[in-house]
């Protein structure tokens, strides 16, 4: 007999579907019908035990749960778990290929759907319809832009970086011409002092996309080199990885003659603040039109767009320039490029890993002035490390005095230009880091993880690496009253451990 809830089976047919299914199996149909109907009726014990939940939720003050309603829900989503374990016994008995429908289950609640394929023959065979969640926003949405002139090293980077021959590296100009991407992993080393505690079947830690874009000459803005196409691909990422030349090497082509790092740096910021001149002149009339309108909307756009005009006409970047939220959000459509954060890379030479040249100390003073970050790598020689196995890469990072892969610097540079952290949930199936932007509430964080986890948020159970380091166990950290519990008003910090409690 089936067990008592969520049986799999559909309805039987009039007649055979093919000379392959004898009649004697109609009971077996009938008797699944029956299971199903019972699968309906555990699914809706699951329902009331929600809803008793959400009543018992709704009775008490602050963000704590009633909790009987909370144990009611628990058991009306046991019904449901019930339910798939009857499913998993009728997906076997049922596995020789018969029309078969089957319960799809998720919280104790589900729906009854077809499983069934036609073969090229125009018999019927059986393909299982597994439970699949919700697909889960696992990386950030936000990208960060790799640019230069041509031929500065972008390419190698971002090869090394992604560990891939994705981009085109040549030593010649403009070897890239359409955007390469790329997923890099953000190296967090309190992922390893997670697992040392809670020891997870898998690691996944936060990750970054790139984008590895053409080479920007002076009067791109204009056309030159090529041109406003490559322009726009930096429109649309939302931070600026900026990569400097500071070596010397007759071997490698610059595409002005000379090494000159501000220069560079000063025709980047030149050709991004015209091309915003040019958005905003355009923008204008448009936004003018609409406030004399009436728009409240198209009159902070306007008060925006002369702030802008303004503060580009003394040759600032617009990174520069302070403006309250209401003004940012009515020109954010804009994509205004110079007003990007950005993070500068030297590329140096092998025998200047630590940059002391004095080029890279013009280039540090340059990016003082704008509040921008500096980070220094040889693209060369982390390319050759990139390529090497483990103890291949540690020997050879030992030699030249180095402690790990400066590409792990400019991985953790860009997450925070681009003002991201990092919050953690940790379990016995896995140990994973959860990118959020600073500042996003608990439940924004439980978003992240699937929508439905925001929509119906109750709280979030909050503890810390340091007390995991201090009790051991999550056991203890909670019989030691560590554990905090945090409504939806809670502000994420970096590196919270959590636990997200929810019910829709």
């Amino acid at each position: 007999m089936m067990g008592a809830f969520g049986v799999v089976f559909g309805p039987p047919h009039p007649r055979p579907l093919s000379p392959r299914i004898p009649s004697k199996h109609y009971l077996l149909g009938i008797l699944g019908e029956r299971g199903a109907r019972v699968g309906e009726r555990g699914a809706r014990v699951g329902e009331r035990g929600a809803r008793v939940g959400q009543r018992g939720a709704r009775l008490v003050k602050g963000e704590h749960v009633d909790r009987r309603g909370a144990c009611v829900d628990r058991r009306g989503a046991c019904v449901g778990r019930g339910g798939e374990r009857s499913w998993a016994r009728g997906e076997r008995a049922w596995a020789g290929g018969w029309p078969v429908w089957t319960w799809e289950l998720g919280l104790g609640l589900g729906r009854l759907v077809p499983a069934l394929r036609a073969d090229r023959a125009g018999c019927y065979d059986f393909e299982p319809l597994r439970y699949s969640p919700p697909p889960l926003f696992q990386e950030s949405s936000m990208e960060a832009g790799i640019v230069g002139l041509p031929n500065v090293g972008k390419s190698t980077l971002f090869n090394a970086l992604t560990q891939s021959k994705a981009a085109q590296s040549e030593n010649y100009p403009f070897c890239t011409i359409e955007p390469n991407e790329g997923i890099v992993s953000v190296p967090d080393d309190r992922l390893s002092r997670i697992t040392q505690y809670i020891v997870p079947q898998k690691t996944i830690p936060a990750v970054l996309k790139l984008v590895d874009i053409a080479g920007i000459v002076k009067g791109a803005s204009e056309g030159e080199g090529l041109g406003n196409k490559f322009l726009s691909h930096i429109r649309q990422v939302d931070a600026i990885v900026q990569v400097v030349r500071c070596f010397d090497d007759p071997d490698v082509i610059h595409v002005s003659g000379t090494v000159d790092p501000l220069a560079d740096m000063e025709t980047i910021e030149t050709e991004l603040m015209l091309a915003d001149i040019q958005t905003l002149e355009n923008a204008l009339p448009k936004a003018e039109k609409m406030a004399r309108g009436g728009d409240k909307d198209a009159k902070l756009r306007v008060e925006a767009i002369k702030a802008c005009n303004e503060h580009l006409a003394t040759d600032q970047p617009l990174r520069t320039l302070e403006l309250i939220e209401a003004q940012r959000v009515a020109i954010s459509s804009y994509g205004l490029m110079s007003a990007k954060p950005v993070l500068y890379v030297a590329n140096v030479s092998e025998n200047d890993l630590e940059g002391k040249d004095p080029l890279v100390d013009k280039v540090r003073q340059q990016a003082s002035k704008v509040g921008a970050d500096v980070v220094c790598v040889c693209a060369k020689l982390e390319s050759e490390l990139a390529e090497l196995d483990e103890p291949d890469r540690s020997e050879m990072l030992a030699e030249v005095g180095l402690e790990q892969p400066a590409l792990h610097t400019i991985a953790r540079g860009a997450y925070q230009t681009l003002g991201l952290e990092s919050y953690f949930t940790a379990g016995e199936k896995e140990v994973r880091a959860w990118t959020i932007p600073k500042g996003a509430t608990a439940p924004q964080a439980a978003g992240v993880i699937h929508s439905d986890f925001e929509r119906g948020f109750i709280r979030c159970e909050v503890y810390t690496l340091e007390d995991l380091e201090t009790y051991k166990s999550e056991k203890e950290i909670r019989q030691a009253g560590k554990l905090r519990v945090e409504g939806k008003t809670y502000v994420m910090k970096d590196g919270d451990i959590c636990h997200f409690l929810f019910n829709v």
